[in-house]
């Protein structure tokens, strides 16, 4: 028995040089397997997610960009498949930002302190378009804005289709408060309305506004991103903050008295500096303390914008017009807004509300628990509620449930079919229930850019200019 044992402690002796031999040589290295089955990830959600991978990092951001998930690290990007979750390419890069829609996306991605940026094909890691000399980037759903500087006082904007190769307008920018090198810099306009365990940029890219503020030199340069020009510039008094917001200019006066802060909301055509519109008394959430000093944008989503009135009830405002789309009940509080929806919840904080601008009745009630928050995307709305942990996902408008997940993990983006989920290293994708693989050609959960007949969706005062007949360029 003790010469058996002995051969057979010799034997695995053996067999353990060979394989340590065989790992080092770089020939078959069964280390990383084992300890992958050891320390293997319990499963992000259940019902379990359509696939679940363990990434190199606790991404910066996560975009679905058509068929790709586009993950942005410290010090690179890369891309995965959003049918299986395995990688298609990675690059070495300081930032990254996705601009284009569901159809027609493409990556930026840029070096700090490096003029120039690149725009990738999300599937392939392919160059499309390359630029050397750009020190700031806007992405857009519809659009893609460069900005270069020939000195700090002589600076070109320039739009671009998100796939095409030629611009489709230039405007001259007297500097820009922009880095080398930086995406999205500051533009003065709305803050969304966030929550945890939903990332704020969840839905991907927005449509760009019809008007876009710059601050230059504590001056506002309005810029009509329809043709390129700059249609007005003003500088906003010491105790104003001026944002643009809607197709409007919305100038903010706070004045401090008796102990408080009083506001004026006075919006403006910047084409012809006519006022349009003013509300007093409408709190934007833009001072803080008793100097009514304004540090902040005020909250919203694209043409709205969010206050609390002088009877200390939230409300939604039509930057265009000026019309009041919603306005809570005693206590109630606004979680999340865009265009064309509004979630809120109740006084007791039991239930979550989905209304539709400007129909004063609900669309549909979610229970959830004091501790729970919600986010709009241009997808799904997106509650998330604890004790116990849970994600669910709803069809904005009917309510109709499209995901009801158990998990503790983090939304990281929000798509037409689904969405991507994570927590610490492991991601992994979602499908929604009910709806089809590729996003439909009609409007709804699925599309929501599509014109839902009533020629809302693009073209007129407050939207972006439709696209030429053809389609788009690339």
């Amino acid at each position: 028995m003790a010469k058996g044992s002995v051969g057979v402690k010799s034997a695995l002796a053996v067999a353990l040089v060979v394989v340590v031999v065989l790992a080092l040589t770089n020939v078959w290295n069964p280390f990383p397997s084992i300890w992958d089955r050891i320390n293997r990830s319990q499963p992000l959600s259940d019902p379990d997610v359509v696939w679940q991978q363990r990434v190199g990092g606790s991404p910066k951001s996560v975009t679905i960009a058509g068929n790709a998930v586009v993950l942005e690290y410290r010090t690179r990007v890369e891309a995965r498949s959003l049918a299986t979750g395995i990688r298609l390419w990675e690059r070495k890069a300081d930032w990254a930002a996705v601009a284009g829609g569901d159809r027609d996306p493409v990556v930026a991605v840029g070096k700090l302190l490096v003029k120039g940026y690149e725009l990738l094909d999300p599937e392939s890691g392919a160059v499309r378009r390359r630029d050397n000399r750009a020190i700031g980037v806007w992405t857009y759903r519809n659009a893609l804005l460069d900005v270069r500087c020939g000195d700090p006082r002589e600076c070109t904007l320039t739009a671009w289709d998100p796939r095409g190769n030629a611009p489709l307008w230039t405007a001259f920018l007297p500097g820009v408060r922009a880095g080398l090198f930086a995406d999205n810099p500051e533009v003065l306009g709305s803050r969304r309305l966030t929550t945890e365990r939903v990332q704020e940029e969840a839905g991907g890219p927005e449509m760009m506004p019809p008007l876009l503020g710059f601050p230059v030199d504590h001056r506002v340069h309005i810029v009509d991103t329809a043709t390129g020009r700059t249609v007005h510039e003003t500088q906003p008094g010491e105790q104003d903050r001026i944002v643009v917001v809607g197709g409007r200019m919305l100038r903010i006066e706070a004045r401090s008295a008796d102990g408080t802060c009083y506001f004026t909301l006075i919006a403006r055509d910047p084409a012809n500096g006519q006022e349009v519109w003013r509300r007093e008394g409408i709190n934007l959430r833009t001072a803080d303390g008793g100097g009514c000093v304004q540090r902040e944008d005020p909250q919203g989503g694209q043409n709205v914008v969010v206050g609390v009135a002088a009877d200390a009830r939230e409300t939604v405002l039509d930057a265009y017009d000026g019309r009041l789309l919603w306005v809570g009940a005693r206590g109630e509080k606004l979680l999340a807004v865009d265009d064309r929806y509004a979630l809120s919840r109740s006084a007791d904080k039991q239930r979550v509300a989905g209304r539709e601008h400007a129909i004063e009745a609900a669309r549909w009630t979610r229970p959830v628990n004091p501790d729970g928050g919600a986010a709009l995307t241009p997808y799904a709305a997106v509650i998330v509620d604890r004790k116990p942990d849970r994600i669910i996902a709803l069809d904005p408008r009917s309510g109709r449930e499209l995901a009801l997940l158990r998990s503790s993990a983090e939304v990281f983006a929000v798509g037409p079919t689904g969405m991507v989920i994570g927590d610490g290293r492991d991601i992994g994708f979602y499908r929604f229930a009910g709806v089809p693989a590729a996003p439909p050609a009609g409007p709804g959960p699925g599309n929501p850019d599509a014109d839902p007949g009533d020629g809302t969706a693009c073209g007129g005062p407050k939207q972006e200019a439709c696209p030429p007949d053809g389609g788009k360029d690339g």
